[in-house]
């Protein structure tokens, strides 16, 4: 990548007599550097983003879900509070806890009903 900038900038100042360089070829290297940059890390980040939007969109009640903070649980129904989108798990026996949709990382199984 270094030589290909060097060949693209030209020779030093001084082996022109002087003479200043044109600054295309070094935006060029910058536009090149940041479209590698948005091919590699932005792009797919935002895909990824986009998914899991959707698969939180599509929960719905029978799902057995995995939460970030690590529970794992079935959703037993949804709720609204404060603007905020509600799960209810149900993790053991007579054990409810109410999770935000945004906190659930992973479906596990899709309820088949």
């Amino acid at each position: 990548m270094a030589i290909w900038f060097l060949l693209m900038t030209g020779p030093p100042g001084g082996a022109e007599g002087g003479q200043q360089g044109s600054p295309l070829p070094m935006l060029g290297a910058f536009v090149l550097i940041f479209l590698i940059f948005y091919m590699l890390i932005i792009r797919p980040q935002q895909k990824k983003q986009r998914e899991h939007k959707s698969m939180l969109e599509q929960v719905q009640t029978g799902d057995r879900v995995l939460t970030t903070g690590g529970l794992i649980g079935n959703v037993m129904g949804t709720k609204e509070a404060d603007g905020v989108s509600i799960l209810v798990l149900k993790i053991a026996d007579n054990t409810k806890v109410e999770v935000s949709r945004g906190h659930i990382h992973q479906v596990l199984v899709k309820n088949r009903s």
